[in-house]
């Protein structure tokens, strides 16, 4: 039986899409404090149409503040200038500056750095989080690196073993200039995640860590409360 072609409404960008994503990303100009938290919203909808679809989300959608504000579609027209206005006054000039100045030793250095040292940053970092961090917060946890086998390693770096469950664990560098506001989990990773969950019972969460003197510190600390409320979910199930 023939697989049937899911329709795509969405206006393809061509070339542009990659400067408008990375954009849109470095600026949070899609993120739920702008836009309202966008896949919730559609589920509680469940919409037939992209009509009915959009006609529910000018009706419900709010900014994620404190002071919530009503987004209309003036709203998001004020967001596209927005957008437009850090692409033509920053970004085109940073990586203007940016191609003019590479060189051929450049690209060498980057293939390297990437493959060998950042490789060895990373371990390092995975080591320090878990043995110096989760290990210590909860000892009656083991922590076991992934199976590089399994389909969700390159998602999943460790599980944190709960009876006969599990929950997973994913580490990122968290870079002086980076901002974990700017994170998003792609669709691959998500699929990841669901697929993970149904084989062990458990979340997977996602670590940002960084340097700080000679130790490596969680920077997103409200996944501790998360992960330990996990722990008792999954020990209570």
């Amino acid at each position: 039986m023939a697989k049937k072609e899911i329709k795509k409404y969405a206006k393809p960008f061509g070339k542009k899409e990659k400067v408008l994503n990375y954009a849109s990303n470095t600026y949070q100009l899609t993120r739920p404090n702008k836009v309202d938290a966008v896949m919730a919203l559609i589920r509680e909808c469940q919409p037939k149409a992209l009509k009915e679809w959009e006609k529910f989300y000018f009706e419900k959608a709010y900014t994620k503040k404190k002071e919530k504000v009503k987004i209309t579609k003036e709203t998001l027209n004020e967001l596209g200038e927005r957008l437009y206005a850090k692409i033509t006054e920053v970004v085109i000039p940073e990586w203007t500056a940016a191609f003019e100045d590479l060189t051929l030793q450049d690209c060498k250095d980057y293939i390297y750095e990437v493959t060998i040292v950042r490789t060895y940053d990373g371990f390092l970092l995975e080591k320090s989080v878990i043995n110096d961090g989760l290990a210590k917060i909860f000892p009656e946890i083991e922590f076991e690196e992934s199976d590089p086998e399994l389909d969700h390693a390159g998602d999943i770096d460790y599980l944190g073993k709960v009876k006969d469950k599990a929950f997973g664990i994913q580490i990122k560098p968290l870079t002086a200039n980076a901002n974990f506001g700017n994170y998003k989990i792609t669709e691959r990773m998500n699929a990841s995640f669901q697929e993970f969950e149904e084989k062990y019972g458990g979340k997977v969460f996602v670590i940002f860590s960084t340097r700080m003197g000679d130790k490596k510190v969680i920077k997103n600390k409200e996944i501790i409360e998360e992960i330990k409320t996990e722990i008792e979910r999954l020990k209570n199930t």
